[in-house]
């Protein structure tokens, strides 16, 4: 969807942008190469939510287009019996 389209009732203002009853702030340096990020009139701004600070705050911003997510295998716990069961079994 092309900016002008989706930021089209947006007002600008001096704390941000705006729009739908919402104030979009500006995004921060972490969301640069999201597909989520809009230019409005020079600025960059959030299509997905209003304060792109905090959502950086706590970690990684799960709006985020740009990041691959960890999904590989880490240290599991292992039940304890079954290893014993397993190691038995080896022998």
């Amino acid at each position: 969807m092309p900016t002008a389209e989706m930021f089209r009732n947006a007002e600008k203002t001096e704390n941000g942008v705006l729009f739908k009853g919402f104030l979009l702030e500006p995004v921060v340096e972490q969301c640069n190469g999201c597909d989520r990020v809009r230019e409005i009139e020079g600025e960059w701004y959030c299509s997905s939510y209003s304060k792109p600070a905090s959502k950086w705050r706590n970690g990684s911003c799960n709006f985020a287009t740009h990041l691959k997510a960890n999904q590989g295998k880490g240290k599991d716990k292992v039940n304890p019996i079954k290893a014993s069961k397993r190691a038995a079994g080896k022998k």
